[in-house]
């Protein structure tokens, strides 16, 4: 059993009456204490971050009190050892000294210099954990703004919100579009939290045949069904101690919702044919595409559900709504890919940012990695949704002369502009801020068209 972080001294003698009468001075002094009679497994009941101190003696059967310091400092060179000497032994307490002990007393010693020493030594365990929590926390939103790249307020309000929950136990729901970094999300909170030692698990629901769904999540024993010849371990169970990442958790069907409705409310798991309730110490963050409200309203998702899941939302921003960020991650994609691939590397020309800008991302993150895989490899191609710019969805890492580069430009913004409403001919040259023969002799030259012709005023033809 790990000793409680209330726990301020551990104090260990085998002497029992020098036990007592220590504890009795710390206890007075309004100190939390553990007495030990030996040191055997004291280090793989304390945790690395461990609040308090260790006062021990040095000569003891089993491990003496020099062994213990060793296999302490081994598991955490700053916590504070204190050694109790016998008349005589003060050359082993120098060694032990030079060994990383914070102190030692000679017996017999004064009731206030154990006290002294102990207060000393507490205060300088909460400076080093201070100082190892604001190291972890710097390292952490480091750690962020790598993998979710971007300087959007959007942006750093989702990396604030990852940071304010990865260090909490409660459940996530994690709401974005196809290709928008949802596991990218749950993989954050995960390493960013104290489970970051224990397993990820990541799995799709919507990519799970019906059959073999119930199995594959909660595991089952031989004989459950046909063909289940031995025990398998569900991957809630398999992820014990660690985080289940649950995607398109909306294509579960409603049988298996109530199943993982109970396991979220009492943390336990049956597998199928069993009747043996299994504990788990586990945390779920389930992410969806769809509006789970909506689906609850029209009986494809179970409200109760919902409203268990619904308790710590994240939403993922899609590109189109985080402006110059795409910008930062095609050029971050594009860099990483050509560090890979052994190739120079490309800078965005003027007219191609204006094309990644108008762009509406409709697969969102993944579909602007692949562009810029595409683009680092030197290949011609087309984005995808090129509506958002007839005509003018081709963007290439070689760009040509300036002049090249001002027409591409050019005809991307008229481009992007007949995508708009316009009755007339008039009204788009005047959104342009151009002449109406000027405009007409631009449409020509990039073999662009103004579609709504129906509308055209007279004066227009």
């Amino acid at each position: 059993m790990s000793i409680d972080n209330s726990i301020q001294v551990v104090l260990i003698d085998d002497d029992p009456h020098l036990r007592q009468a220590l504890c009795q001075t710390l206890d007075l002094a309004g100190l939390k204490v553990l007495p030990l009679g030996e040191a055997t497994g004291l280090t793989a009941r304390l945790s690395r971050d461990w609040p308090g101190v260790v006062v021990s003696d040095i000569r003891m059967p089993g491990m003496d009190g020099l062994e213990l310091l060793a296999e302490l400092h081994g598991q955490d060179p700053d916590l504070p050892v204190l050694l109790i000497t016998g008349h005589g032994d003060v050359p082993l307490a120098v060694q032990a000294m030079r060994a990383g002990a914070y102190d030692f007393l000679e017996k017999p010693f004064a009731s206030d210099a154990l006290l002294d020493s102990v207060r000393r030594a507490l205060a300088l365990r909460r400076l080093v954990l201070d100082n190892r929590s604001l190291r972890l926390a710097l390292s952490d939103r480091q750690q962020l703004s790598t993998r979710l790249v971007g300087h959007s307020p959007q942006m750093l309000r989702l990396r604030e919100q990852i940071g304010a929950l990865a260090a909490t136990k409660a459940d996530v729901l994690i709401l974005g579009e196809t290709g928008a970094g949802k596991e990218v999300v749950a993989r954050a909170l995960h390493d960013l939290s104290s489970r970051r030692s224990g397993p990820f698990v990541a799995i799709n629901a919507g990519a799970l045949a019906e059959s073999v769904v119930e199995s594959e999540l909660f595991g089952h024993e031989p004989g459950a069904f046909t063909g289940a010849q031995k025990r398998r371990i569900g991957k809630f169970e398999f992820a014990n101690g660690g985080t289940l990442f649950l995607d398109e958790i909306e294509s579960m069907s409603l049988d298996v919702q109530v199943k993982l409705l109970r396991l979220l409310q009492e943390r336990v798991v049956e597998r199928l044919g069993g009747n043996q309730l299994i504990p788990l110490d586990i945390r779920i963050i389930a992410a969806t595409k769809e509006d789970l409200r909506q689906a609850a309203d029209q009986g494809r998702f179970r409200a109760d559900l919902y409203y268990r899941l619904n308790v710590a939302p994240l939403r993922i921003p899609p590109l189109r709504e985080r402006g110059e960020d795409a910008l930062m991650l095609f050029q971050h994609f594009a860099d990483e890919a050509s560090s890979r691939h052994g190739l120079p590397l490309h800078e965005l020309q003027p007219g191609q940012r204006a094309l990644l800008l108008r762009h509406s991302w409709p697969g969102n993150v993944r579909e602007l990695q692949n562009a810029a895989e595409r683009f680092a490899l030197g290949l011609e191609l087309a984005l995808d949704n090129t509506q958002d710019h007839p005509a003018a969805g081709v963007l290439t890492s070689t760009p040509g002369g300036l002049s090249e580069q001002v027409e591409q430009f050019e005809k991307s913004l008229i481009a992007a502009e007949l995508t708009r409403p316009h009755s007339s001919v008039r009204s788009l040259a005047e959104a342009l801020g151009v002449p109406r023969k000027t405009l007409h002799d631009k449409l020509r030259k990039h073999g662009l068209n103004f579609a709504d012709s129906t509308s055209q005023s007279a004066d227009d033809e």
